[in-house]
C-alpha cells in the first residue's frame, strides 16, 4: 500500500524553486494575499495529477486525509486529485466518506484552485439527489473559501440541467465582500448562460443593476459585444 510519505517523495522529486515564486505570487500566498501563510514547493499541476493517478488506487482515504492536513499547497491539491478519483470511481458508503473528508477539512481547502478542484467533484455530485441545504450554510459563512464552496458545487448541478440552487445561491452572495466569490458567481451563471441563455438573462434582468461589477462581468463573458455593453452600461 502507498503511504503519504510515498506522494511526498514524488512531489519533492518534481520541485522547482522558481516556479514556486511564480506560485507564491499567483496564488496570494504572500504578505496580506488571500493565501498569505501557505507554502508551494513548485509542482505543476499536471506533474502533481500525474502522481495522484500513480497512487489513489493503493492510497487509503486515512493515508490521503492525512495528505490534506499538509502545510504544502502541492500536497493538499494532489490529495485533493486522489479524492476526486476515488470518489467517482467509488460506491454509495465511500463516496458518502469523502464528501465527509472536504467538509471536515474546508480549512485546508483555502485557495480558489483547491476549492475549484473538488466542490464541483465531490460536494455538489453527491448533493444531487440529497438534501442541499449544507449549500446554504456554507454561503452564509464568514469563511471566503466555503463560500466558494457552496457556489462552485452547484457547476454539479448545471452540468444535469438544474439551476435553481445558482441562483438561489448567487442572490445569497449578490453582496458578498470578496471578489473570489464574486468571480465564481459569475462563472457559474454564465455556465447557467452556456447552456440556457434565456434563464440566466432572466436572472441577471432582476439583479443586475446591483452586481459586483467582476460578477457581471464574468456573468456576461460570452454575451455579444452590444449586449455586454448594454449590461455594463445599464440600459438593458
Amino acid at each position: 500500500m502507498a503511504t503519504t510519505a510515498d506522494v511526498r517523495h514524488d512531489l519533492a522529486s518534481l520541485a522547482d524553486p522558481r516556479r514556486a515564486e511564480g506560485s507564491s505570487r499567483f496564488l496570494q500566498m504572500v504578505p496580506g494575499g488571500y493565501g498569505e501563510g501557505d507554502r508551494t514547493i513548485g509542482v505543476s499541476v499536471p506533474d502533481q495529477r500525474r502522481v495522484a493517478a500513480r497512487h489513489w488506487r493503493d492510497l487509503s482515504l486515512a493515508e490521503t486525509t492525512k495528505l490534506l492536513t499538509s502545510s504544502v499547497h502541492e500536497e493538499r491539491l494532489t490529495s485533493l486529485f486522489i479524492l476526486v478519483r476515488k470518489f467517482t470511481g467509488a460506491d454509495e458508503e465511500e463516496r458518502g466518506r469523502i464528501f465527509r473528508i472536504i467538509l471536515a477539512n474546508t480549512d485546508r481547502i483555502n485557495n480558489w484552485d483547491l476549492v475549484d478542484s473538488s466542490a464541483p467533484y465531490i460536494v455538489g455530485p453527491w448533493l444531487m439527489d440529497r438534501d442541499r441545504g449544507v449549500l446554504d450554510r456554507l454561503a452564509a459563512s464568514g469563511v471566503v473559501w466555503e463560500r466558494r464552496i457552496a457556489i462552485m458545487a452547484t457547476f454539479a448541478f448545471i452540468r444535469a440541467g438544474d439551476f435553481h440552487w445558482t441562483f438561489r445561491l448567487s442572490e445569497q452572495l449578490l453582496r458578498d465582500p470578496h471578489d473570489l466569490v464574486h468571480k465564481a458567481v459569475g462563472w457559474m451563471l454564465r455556465e447557467v448562460g452556456n447552456r440556457d441563455r434565456a434563464a440566466e438573462e432572466e436572472f441577471l434582468a432582476r439583479h443586475y443593476r446591483v452586481m459586483p461589477r467582476v460578477m457581471l462581468r464574468y456573468a456576461i463573458e460570452k454575451f455579444e459585444p452590444q449586449r455586454r455593453g448594454e449590461y455594463l452600461s445599464g440600459v438593458v
